[in-house]
């Protein structure tokens, strides 16, 4: 039986909770597809309250920072944090990560396999996809193909309902996006979102593990996961292949240095860098025990990695090494640098902090 967590660890496994399961549940019988969830047909509530709702992602978009959550939660500041304003969102479904081509485009994604689409940089979000649309398109793609296996897969993802959840995705630019999510789930747009397709097939070994990061560095793109994994993609993604690693345990994200080596960090405090595109690594040691959650490179060239009991470690060696910098009184989600050097925003189990920069 494992130890019970104390109340820093219960508030950072609460929050990894949030990312690994499912918020709700909506099964229905045979091919008729479910009812949306409430979640999925309502807008976020607006309310003061949202500026201490738990966060779990933060971005830039130009020299706005965008941040998301629970319940649909987006929050906006164009001030490098010192204030924020909640966004206009029309679901209330928890959203887990987002990205920006630019400081107007951008996509988010969280439970109930819900895909947002923004044109104004955070201000408005239009729905593009969620767990029944992406069901629906999952058995018309298997249907497609002489595959049984894969038929009865997408079959049982339709009964299942809107349950999984998808956890990051990754601009490509303001045409193309892949999300990834929970049970091997990928889809891809390259129309700016009108079109989602599923892209399972494109995953050599399918294991059915959740996929819980996805980067590109360089003109390659990497996918994070559970049990180890690692995948790497060399043709934008039509195909990605199993990177042999040292470490068995769950990779939660990943960061490009600015040489263009990989640092994939997860699981216990644990985190392997490569030089060579993912041909081999090298443990780096960060000092910490608890999970590594989130990281960003910096405009300096350095980079930082965020636990999720709080604490903020730096590298100033491509990612070599790394050294406690600062830490928050919170446990923690999400990791994002201000504008105009201004320091680090945290995202977390009590919403969004600022890390000034170190003089």
């Amino acid at each position: 039986m494992p130890r019970m967590p104390s109340a820093a660890r219960a508030g950072a496994w609460l929050l990894r909770a949030w990312l690994c399961g499912a918020v709700l549940q909506a099964g229905a019988a045979g091919a008729a597809p479910p009812d949306l969830p409430s979640a999925l047909r309502r807008p976020a509530l607006v309310t003061p309250k949202a500026l201490q709702a738990v966060m779990l992602a933060v971005a830039r978009a130009g020299s706005r920072l965008v941040a998301v959550g629970e319940r649909g939660t987006v929050l906006l500041s164009d001030d490098n944090g010192r204030a924020w304003r909640q966004a206009q969102v029309p679901v209330r479904a928890t959203l887990a990560g987002l990205c920006f081509a630019d400081a107007q485009q951008g996509w988010a994604v969280g439970h109930l396999g819900v895909v947002l689409r923004t044109s104004d940089g955070g201000q408005t979000w239009a729905r593009q996809l969620d767990g029944v649309q992406a069901a629906q398109l999952a058995l018309q793609a298997a249907r497609s193909a002489p595959d049984e296996a894969e038929q009865r897969s997408a079959q049982q993802l339709l009964e299942d309902g809107p349950d999984k959840p998808f956890f990051d995705v990754v601009c490509l630019d303001g045409q193309r996006a892949i999300a990834v999510g929970a049970y091997d789930m990928v889809f891809a747009t390259d129309d700016g979102g009108r079109r989602w397709r599923p892209m399972h097939k494109a995953l050599a070994q399918r294991q059915g593990v959740h996929l819980y990061a996805i980067r590109q560095v360089g003109g390659r793109l990497f996918i994070a996961g559970e049990q180890g994994l690692l995948m790497r993609s060399d043709d934008g993604g039509a195909s990605f292949q199993r990177l042999q690693t040292p470490y068995k345990g769950s990779y939660f994200g990943l960061l490009a240095s600015p040489t263009g080596a990989v640092v994939a960090y997860g699981l216990r405090g644990n985190a392997y860098r490569s030089a060579d595109q993912g041909q081999t690594w090298a443990q780096v040691r960060t000092g910490v025990t608890e999970g590594i959650s989130a990281g960003v490179a910096r405009a300096d060239r350095s980079l930082a990695l965020l636990s999720q009991d709080g604490q903020v470690l730096a590298s100033r060696d491509d990612g070599m090494t790394f050294s406690r910098q600062a830490s928050v009184a919170m446990p923690a989600a999400g990791l994002a640098e201000a504008a105009s050097d201004a320091g680090l925003i945290v995202a977390g189990l009590r919403g969004l902090r600022v890390l000034p920069s170190s003089p």
